[in-house]
């Protein structure tokens, strides 16, 4: 589904180009669930800009469902740290702004609204929001929000996830509330999953592959499988396989933040 191949990214800096990546190569599978993880400022972010079609590599080729990358990419789904809902528009309203936005959706939108709303419904029941399309953000806590956010991500049918650290800003509860909402919607409906994140617990546990990365300019240095058996529910977070697998990443992290 996802292939980098060499790439290389430059950005302009004040004084000469600063290399974000450098030969980095990354493989992902139709339907897997990949994450990505290192050190603060390895380029993680910049892995899904390219991805994406946000940016342009200044070296390599970045492919996605077997077809270079050359602008952003409309077959994949985005959901961030901050939910970035807009205060003005309720819950349901705001799942349904991709497809005001997004063509073929977009033209289709008035004629369509009917079927539309009733996929928003589905996916906000889905993660446990049946009832809330009619309130606004500011009514909802942080982990509804981001509930909410997943869903706007998912709406247009996309078969790539791209998931920015969105789970961060939350509390330790709510987080290991929402990695189930995601397990769940992903086996449910099977699309592919790029999940950047600085926690290791929650690559663990969601993961089926993890891709480590190097202190800047960031490549990828380790690509370990996660063998543990799915479905996964949170008792498994306790299994010595699961700690075994956190502490190595864990000193792979620190290994490279030294170097």
């Amino acid at each position: 589904m996802i292939e980098l191949d060499d790439v290389t990214l430059a950005y302009r800096g004040r004084t000469g180009p600063v290399l974000a990546l450098q030969g980095t190569s990354l493989k992902v599978g139709r339907g897997e669930f990949a994450a990505v993880v290192g050190p603060s400022g390895c380029g993680k972010s910049t892995l899904m800009k390219l991805v994406t079609g946000l940016v342009k590599p200044t070296q390599g080729r970045v492919l996605v469902d077997g077809q270079e990358v050359a602008g952003p990419v409309k077959i994949a789904g985005m959901a961030f740290q901050n939910a970035n809902m807009l205060p003005w528009r309720t819950v349901l309203e705001n799942v349904l702004l991709p497809l005001e936005i997004v063509e073929p959706y977009r033209s289709k939108f008035r004629a369509e609204k009917k079927q539309y709303v009733a996929r928003a419904e589905k996916l906000l029941d889905t993660v446990g929001l049946s009832g809330f399309g009619s309130r606004f953000p500011w009514e909802m806590s942080g982990g509804m929000q981001q509930r909410a956010s997943l869903c706007r991500s998912l709406i247009h049918d996309p078969s790539l996830l791209m998931l920015d650290e969105p789970f961060a800003a939350l509390d330790a509860f709510t987080r290991e509330e929402l990695w189930c909402v995601l397990r769940d919607v992903w086996e449910r409906i099977g699309f592919t999953v790029v999940l950047v994140t600085h926690d290791l617990r929650e690559a663990a546990f969601l993961a089926d592959t993890i891709h480590v990365m190097s202190a800047r300019p960031g490549r990828i240095i380790e690509t370990r499988k996660v063998e543990l058996p799915r479905p996964r529910d949170l008792e498994i977070c306790y299994d010595p396989r699961f700690s075994d697998l956190v502490q190595v990443l864990r000193h792979k992290i620190a290994e490279v933040r030294q170097a």
